[in-house]
């Protein structure tokens, strides 16, 4: 049936939930629809449109995590899936600064490479290649997990989801 994001009483996300919950949040009246689809749940006695967005109505707080987790899907998404040495269709993930040297595993230090250019590479600092990156890595802001977890962005959510859906490439 589809996912319905679910924002904090300030506007913030917090989670993605599937549509059922939503309804289920909306009914209890712990929540209320900001944005929805053109459809609608049906019962005996009454009809809801089918929500996209929610909002909470009491803050809920949530502990501080500074970073976003890095994984390799997580950098696939950030870099669009594409090589940032070449811009071809990326396939594998690269140290810019390899791990052999020194480098560290973080978001500043990864970046998803395809397999001619991490062959290219292979355990060598850039100076000492012909390669270069297209553009920095970078730590993406906190709000990656949602691409990242549901895959695609639906259009009504980006409103909610600020600059960091911005950061991302298309």
């Amino acid at each position: 049936m589809g996912r319905a994001l679910v924002l904090n009483a300030t506007y913030e996300p917090l989670c993605v939930v599937p549509v059922r919950r939503a309804v289920v949040l909306v009914l209890k009246e712990k929540a209320e629809v900001l944005q929805h689809r053109d459809e609608e749940l049906h019962s005996e006695r009454m009809s809801l449109p089918v929500p996209s967005v929610i909002r909470l109505v009491h803050f809920v707080r949530v502990p501080f995590r500074a970073r976003a987790p890095l994984s390799r899907r997580s950098v696939f998404v950030r870099d669009g899936h594409r090589c940032q040495y070449c811009g071809a269709a990326a396939e594998n993930i690269d140290h810019v600064i390899p791990r052999s040297r020194g480098g560290e595993h973080v978001w500043e230090n990864v970046v998803a490479s395809c397999r001619p250019c991490n062959a290219a590479k292979e355990d060598r600092l850039l100076s000492e290649t012909h390669l270069a990156l297209r553009r920095p890595p970078f730590a993406p802001k906190e709000t990656i997990w949602i691409v990242v977890a549901v895959g695609t962005v639906d259009p009504a959510w980006a409103p909610y989801l600020g600059p960091a859906l911005e950061a991302l490439p298309a």
